[in-house]
């Protein structure tokens, strides 16, 4: 089964980082990838830009509204995402418990919907 594992945490946890600490960070991202590539778990992920580079797009009754930033208000913002597949929500809980940002702030699991087949 497919999951999303979505990385939340404050930007300010990692704009406060310096240089080397940030490319230890991200260093570990790309190993840990790659071991899960090698495994069969990793079907896609990346990184996201900051928040200050985000719209929100909203449609009601055919009017288009664009906000700056995200949506939600809240010190931690989504940071980016890995696609795995797992057995199930146990073994992808363990792939998601480390995931190097995790210790910055948390790891959202959340099983992705297959729709019928057209």
């Amino acid at each position: 089964m497919k999951y999303l594992c979505l990385i939340y945490y404050p930007e300010a946890a990692v704009d406060g980082m310096t240089d080397a600490q940030w490319q230890a960070l991200v260093d570990r991202c790309l190993t840990y990838g790659e071991g899960l590539r090698a495994s069969g778990h990793m079907l896609g992920g990346e990184p996201l830009r900051p928040v200050a580079e985000t719209r929100t797009v909203q449609v009601r009754d055919g009017a288009m509204t664009v906000t700056d930033g995200p949506f939600a208000e809240t010190r931690e913002q989504l940071a980016g995402f890995y696609l795995i597949e797992a057995a199930d929500m146990d073994e992808a809980t363990a792939i998601a418990a480390r995931i190097p940002p995790a210790p910055l702030g948390h790891i959202e699991v959340r099983p992705v919907r297959q729709l019928p087949e057209r």
